[in-house]
């Protein structure tokens, strides 16, 4: 019998943390709730952890893979495996608050919207912090592209986080919950983009039952190798996906390229010396690449120190 909800949780090497993921998961459970954890080729006791759960959480799958392919792969292996009416992501250091699971799914049957994305809780040590979507009307039904605001302004877009949200698993027919899985970073911007262009409908619910670790060493967010600068191919592929479309919708996407641009170059130091001179290759490569119309109307927006920096990347 198919499942209400599927619970996708990838994780690699999550040893530290994946049993309280899998205790808020059991704290969640219900009859008609699948969880499908994908191990990405852990190298320590991620898998034994997982599998120690089957008699203790109704409704577990442990998909293990010999090898790792990166958080996208993983994703796309728990969806492959997914039977639920809806989806949704959590990352394998990350947990629930208890009766969340229910709830989430209460607001998207309620809303009868694709798709339904939620605050959170950000953990940094001992601060927890709530951390709000972008949009502020809540319980409302917008047309998908309404999440993709003007430049310079905060919209749904600008809110990468998969796990705050959930999915209706016929979206993965258009291909919309899949992650590109050339991707080692950023795969969630391309991702929150593609599924605001190109899904009907969506809601932003209050809800803050998800608890999202920041700062733990292992991260790829602190990683400091190439995968640092697959943001550029992320959104030069968003760009591109936007050819003939909506030329704000350009504008959009070339101020959030440039604006990693100018942040990532600010925190260079913590890049290998190789990978912070192939930054600036890379950097200069893409912003060739960004319609000339877009640039010159976006360069000006960004503050002058900004837009000087980006300047010297251009020809």
């Amino acid at each position: 019998m198919a499942a209400t909800l599927s619970v996708i949780v990838p994780v690699r090497d999550g040893e530290r943390h994946i049993a309280d993921a899998l205790t808020s998961l059991r704290a969640n459970a219900r009859a008609d709730f699948e969880f499908i954890v994908v191990d990405d080729g852990s190298a320590d006791a991620t898998r034994e952890i997982a599998e120690s759960f089957r008699g203790d959480l109704p409704g577990l799958t442990v998909i293990g893979r010999d090898a790792s392919s990166g958080v996208s792969a993983a994703r796309n292996v728990g969806l492959a495996a997914a039977s639920g009416t809806y989806v949704t992501y959590l990352d394998g250091d990350d947990w629930y608050a208890p009766g969340y699971l229910p709830q989430l799914v209460t607001a998207i049957e309620r809303l009868g919207c694709d798709f339904v994305r939620v605050d959170h809780v950000r953990v940094t040590g001992t601060t927890r912090e709530v951390r709000r979507a972008p949009e502020q009307r809540r319980g409302v039904v917008f047309p998908g592209r309404e999440g993709i605001t003007g430049m310079g302004r905060l919209g749904m877009v600008d809110y990468p986080v998969p796990w705050a949200g959930i999915y209706r698993r016929s979206l993965s027919d258009q291909g919309l919950l899949t992650f590109d899985p050339a991707l080692a970073t950023a795969e969630d911007r391309a991702w929150v983009w593609r599924l605001h262009l190109h899904a009907a409908t969506y809601a932003v619910a209050s809800l803050t039952g998800v608890f999202y670790r920041r700062g733990l060493k292992a991260s790829l967010t602190q990683v400091g190798d190439e995968r640092q600068l697959h943001f550029l191919d992320a959104y030069l592929g968003v760009i591109h996906e936007l050819d003939g479309d909506d030329p704000e919708l350009v504008r959009k996407a070339t101020h959030n390229l440039c604006a990693l641009i100018a942040y990532h170059h600010k925190l260079r130091r913590r890049l290998r010396p190789d990978v912070a001179a192939t930054f600036d290759n890379r950097a200069t490569a893409a912003l060739r690449e960004v319609p000339p119309d877009a640039l010159a109307v976006v360069l000006p927006t960004l503050g002058h120190a900004r837009e000087k920096l980006l300047r010297r990347f251009l020809p």
